[in-house]
């Protein structure tokens, strides 16, 4: 049942499986290792020789975790994870926190102690990203991070001294290329949502606080539901139904949250959302394609109004 590769090598698995979460079962191990729980055991305690503080974990199955502090070879990357890591390291100044010089060193550094033909996959992930104009201080996210994982109330400015709010942070949401915090506002008693990239808060943790439940069930889609108009569902404010002239294919793309049914050669049906009934039909105007509202009552309201002020445009010039 012991694998091809030798001792050297599994142990190399052996620590990245251990590095990769807290407690690991004996006979999980020996699963993805596809050798036996004797072989395993034997494996530890090898690397327990070479220094590596593995603690055993008691229970009916038995495991094994990686002690606090210990320090892992920096080489223990595969194919996959090298290129993850160099993904990840290249976006980072696109996810909005000014954290792009400190990403570009942390790979050059990972970059030198790879093997060669890691490093070589990780030279050739090379891309573009989208450029945020309004970066968040690593230190405000950090501290907002803090205060919603240790439910510490918080206070800070939100753009200038006038607007000092006083919180208790719920969640922190990444949402097109900026970074958001859902908190209940104490002073206006009611939710709220406040941008890090106008935050400056007070390094100073306030007292804990229970958490509240977010009306919306979570914070991503708490901030999704207000983006839409909606308090208390992710969900527009007008939905409607539409055949449009185009194939699927070409719809698909444009639509977003909306959803696309190829019902012919040519021809689709397509429900989506909006702010208003005009916007929905501003939203179909644009695929620049013959186009029939089906539903529901409203909209085909609206798009009969908005014909006779189109004529009526047209006529008076």
């Amino acid at each position: 049942m012991d694998v091809v590769a030798g001792p050297s090598e599994r142990m190399l698995a052996l620590l990245s499986l251990l590095q990769a979460r807290r407690d690991w079962p004996g006979y999980v191990l020996a699963q993805r290792l596809d050798v036996t729980t004797r072989t395993v055991r034997r494996d530890v305690d090898r690397l327990r020789a070479l220094g590596y503080r593995i603690e055993s974990t008691k229970g009916p199955d038995g495991g094994y975790r990686l002690a606090a502090g210990s320090e892992l070879p920096p080489l223990l990357f595969d194919e996959e994870q090298a290129v993850a890591i160099a993904v990840g390291l290249q976006h980072a100044a696109a996810s909005g926190v000014d954290v792009g010089d400190a990403a570009d060193r942390a790979l050059a550094t990972v970059r030198q102690v790879m093997p060669s033909h890691l490093r070589n996959r990780v030279d050739a992930v090379r891309f573009s990203g989208a450029v945020v104009e309004e970066m968040v201080d690593p230190d405000v996210l950090e501290t907002a991070s803090r205060a919603v994982h240790d439910r510490t109330t918080m206070r800070f400015d939100h753009g200038d001294p006038a607007t000092s709010r006083h919180v208790e942070p719920h969640g922190l949401v990444a949402r097109g290329g900026r970074w958001y915090l859902v908190a209940w506002d104490l002073d206006r008693r009611d939710w709220r949502i406040f941008r890090l990239d106008r935050m400056t808060p007070s390094r100073t943790p306030g007292p804990r606080f229970t958490p509240r439940a977010i009306p919306t069930g979570d914070a991503a889609t708490f901030v999704a539901a207000r983006s839409k108009g909606s308090t208390d569902d992710d969900r527009w404010p007008c939905t409607g139904r539409f055949e449009i002239d185009l194939p699927a294919a070409e719809l698909a793309p444009w639509i977003r949250d909306g959803k696309v049914e190829e019902i012919g050669p040519g021809s689709s049906r397509v429900t989506m959302g909006s702010w208003s009934w005009a916007g929905l039909l501003a939203a179909v105007v644009r695929f620049d394609a013959p186009f029939r509202v089906l539903a529901p009552a409203e909209l085909i309201a609206e798009a009969q109004q908005l014909g006779e002020r189109l004529r009526d445009a047209s006529s008076s010039s």
